[in-house]
């Protein structure tokens, strides 16, 4: 399952998303210049390894900010900016740029903390944009429920296109999210983070961005509301 793209046009640029997809893809190169050593060296210095972080030194913080820029491969990184570049323009054409931009980075910090929580080895680095991208799905999914989804599947080789509605597509995406999630709190330390997968940060990114979402819902029904008082044609 695929997903191409949604069905509602951004009424501004979204500079801030595409600069996000810019500074990772950056990174990505950088990524490619290095050897393995160096790369499983970067990964444990600028990725969220639970262990080295002290949370009474503010300096040892900072993987919660990089590892949200950092990917273990092409199929990585192309899906979590693909993802990107369907959501992310919109709920920023909702927000606005600016709080956009802190949106995203907060809700990447969200995402690392139940990661954190539910870590299984914390001497395992966890790397990704996709706790942030998970947030903007949860703007999203508040912001525009109704929208659809142009979503390819493939049934054996033959291509199937169908618009899927928002609320079905990403809501059912974050049960997936949860059903693993609480399926390896089941397995052992090595087997759990064996997946590569972080579910607990797609889950905590997901619950911030319902929760941030909903303020600027309610800022625009009030301000719609106003409007057809004073306006009612």
């Amino acid at each position: 399952m695929i997903p191409l793209r949604d069905t509602i046009r951004s009424r501004s640029f979204p500079l801030v998303n595409w600069l996000i997809v810019l500074a990772n893809a950056l990174v990505f190169l950088y990524e490619l210049q290095l050897s393995p050593a160096g790369l499983n060296r970067l990964f444990n210095i600028y990725g969220l390894v639970p262990a080295h972080l002290n949370w009474l030194n503010p300096f040892t913080l900072y993987p919660l900010l990089t590892h949200m820029f950092l990917h273990a491969g092409w199929l990585h990184i192309l899906s979590n900016m693909w993802v990107l570049i369907i959501f992310g323009d919109n709920v920023e054409d909702r927000m606005g740029s600016f709080r956009y931009l802190v949106f995203y980075i907060l809700g990447g910090f969200a995402a690392a903390l139940l990661e954190i929580f539910f870590a299984s080895d914390p001497y395992v680095p966890s790397i990704g944009a996709s706790g942030a991208i998970a947030a903007v799905m949860g703007a999203y999914l508040i912001f525009y429920p109704g929208a659809r989804v142009l979503t390819l599947f493939l049934i054996i080789i033959i291509p199937w296109f169908i618009e899927i509605p928002a609320f079905i597509f990403i809501g059912g995406w974050f049960l997936i999210q949860l059903f693993s999630g609480l399926l390896s709190l089941t397995a052992t330390g090595g087997a759990a983070a064996a997946s590569g997968i972080a579910w607990w940060a797609h889950v905590g990114g997901f619950l911030f961005g319902l929760l941030m979402g909903l303020p600027f819902t309610i800022a625009r029904r009030k301000s719609n509301w106003h409007q057809d008082e004073y306006y009612p044609w």
